[in-house]
């Protein structure tokens, strides 16, 4: 299943990103975007919208709270929060280089 997922600035401040309900006027599984500041410059962390004290990605925030919608959420950062709500690693590649054109040469070796 497909989820739209995306990025809003909530009345708090905080950017949030969540499974868009349009029917149920809410964010499902909100996680908080956190920017950190390192040596090398800023990374950004995802949490579960009520961390420290709700250490999975559940719940829902109300689209009422939402001041700002962002145009568009970068893939990566969808990718990585699909990965934080599931436990799963998503491919973002192909098949290692197999060639899977159907002229009987695998890729593999023999």
């Amino acid at each position: 299943m497909a989820y739209d997922i995306r990025m809003v600035k909530l009345v708090t401040g905080e950017t949030a990103l969540g499974k868009y309900d349009k029917a149920g006027g809410a964010l499902n599984d909100p996680a908080v975007l956190q920017t950190v500041p390192t040596k090398q410059g800023v990374q950004m962390m995802l949490m579960p919208f009520g961390y420290p004290f709700d250490n999975e990605f559940s719940g829902s925030v109300s689209l009422s709270h939402v001041i700002y919608e962002y145009k568009t959420c970068p893939e990566e950062l969808k990718t990585k929060y699909m990965e934080a709500c599931s436990n799963l690693t998503l491919s973002s590649g192909g098949l290692g280089g197999l060639n899977l054109k159907g002229n009987g040469n695998t890729g593999l070796i023999r």
